[in-house]
Order: structure tokens, then C-alpha cells, then sequence
């Protein structure tokens, strides 16, 4: 698989990866399956450590991202952002070729295809090599549904499920559950983090916080 390191957010089904280098972390992206998800690849340059957000679809194609030359990242934590299918259809494929630790929300994790061996919750830490992420719990997608704060030496990098997007919160199936989305996000994501934050989805492309934030009001009188 190509890896450009000219990161743009945007990433085609099919294509080729793309990747930020950071200090501590690089973090790389690429899009799999029929639904344009997004599996994100963090590493930790120090360790050389790495953790999968998402394994969504194409299990070889995530396995080409990691790599398989003398040097790659050696690949032991999965977290699931949320239960629905079309983020864990390769979750059991990765999750045996590279004996990974499964995470995912306490609320989500009886529906996923394979046992958790860590279940976390709002304001808990997932760490790996010398990188800590930051668990923000976003209720309403789904009840499990999380985020992943990195606060990264540039700018914070929220790692978003689809929770949020660019144009709009993730989709809901009742007011209640809009308004409990729109609660947490306004309340745990843009009333907390600056608008330099780079958002990325679990579609399509990324966006930051200040690109959004305008739209708040304009989200919640649309309604779900």
C-alpha cells in the first residue's frame, strides 16, 4: 500500500494512506470498505508501539498499513469507536493476526463479534508506548459510542466515530437521542477543546472544530 506523507484529511476507498508525523506520534489514515470508513493507525515514535482506531473492513488492507518489513509498528491495541457493523467487520481478522488488546464502552461492547479485554469510559486513559488518549464519551449515535482525545504538542487530534462530522453530529434515531448527542458534544467536545482541533470521523473527510463551530446553533434547530 502507498502512505503519502502529505496529510490532506482526504482519503479515497482504495487508495492510498496518508500520513502525519507528529514528534511523539504519527498517526495514518486510510479508507476501507463500500462505506468510505476510516481506520486510523497511531504510532508512538518512541516505542514504535501502535493502536488501531477502528478495524472496520478489508483486514489485509489494514494489515498493509502496518506493514510487514523488519521495523514496523508493532500493532497492540484495538479500540472500537461504536457497535455498529460497518466498524468491526475486520475487528476479529486484525484482532487474530496481531493478537491485539480489544477496547471499546461498557454500553457497546456485548454487540461487538469478539470480547473486550478492556472496557473504558468518559474521562478514562487508553495508553500505548508513551501516548495517553483521552476516552470522551458521546451518547446518542449509539450508547457506547466514544471519542479519543489526543492533546498533541501542535494542536488537540479528536478521533471522532461518527459522532461528528463535517457538517453535522452523527445520525440518531429519536429527539432523545439528538439531544443527548448535541448535549455532549457541545458540552465535552466544543465547550472544552480550542478551534485549532483536527477532527477525524469515521467517514470520510476531516475537518477541524472552529469549521464547525458556527453551525452549533444551526445543527440543533435542524434537529435529527
Amino acid at each position: 500500500m502507498d502512505v503519502l506523507d502529505e496529510y490532506s484529511g482526504h482519503t479515497d476507498p482504495g487508495g492510498a494512506a496518508i500520513r502525519r508525523s507528529l514528534a511523539p506520534l504519527t498517526i495514518s489514515k486510510v479508507s476501507v470498505g463500500p462505506m468510505d470508513n476510516n481506520a486510523y493507525l497511531l504510532t508512538c515514535t518512541a516505542t514504535n508501539e501502535a493502536l488501531l482506531i477502528d478495524a472496520a473492513n478489508e483486514p489485509e488492507r489494514i494489515a498493509d498499513l502496518v506493514g510487514a518489513e523488519d521495523g514496523r509498528p508493532e500493532l497492540r491495541h484495538l479500540v472500537t469507536t461504536h457497535r455498529h457493523h460497518d466498524h468491526w467487520q475486520a475487528l476479529g481478522a486484525v484482532a487474530g493476526m496481531f493478537q491485539t488488546r480489544q477496547i471499546a464502552h461498557p454500553l457497546d461492547a456485548p454487540e461487538l463479534p469478539i470480547p473486550m479485554d478492556e472496557l473504558v469510559s468518559h474521562g478514562d486513559r487508553v495508553e500505548f508506548g508513551d501516548i495517553s488518549l483521552e476516552v470522551i464519551h458521546l451518547r446518542g449515535h449509539t450508547p457506547g459510542s466514544i471519542a479519543l482525545l489526543y492533546r498533541g504538542p501542535d494542536r488537540p487530534h479528536l478521533f471522532t466515530g461518527d459522532s461528528l462530522f463535517p457538517g453535522g453530529p452523527g445520525k440518531t434515531w429519536s429527539a432523545e437521542d439528538f439531544a443527548s448527542l448535541m448535549d455532549d458534544l457541545e458540552s465535552r467536545v466544543f465547550g472544552e477543546l480550542p478551534d485549532d482541533t483536527w477532527v477525524y470521523p469515521g467517514h470520510g473527510d476531516d475537518t477541524t472544530l472552529g469549521a464547525e463551530r458556527p453551525s452549533l446553533k444551526e445543527w440543533r434547530e435542524r434537529g435529527w
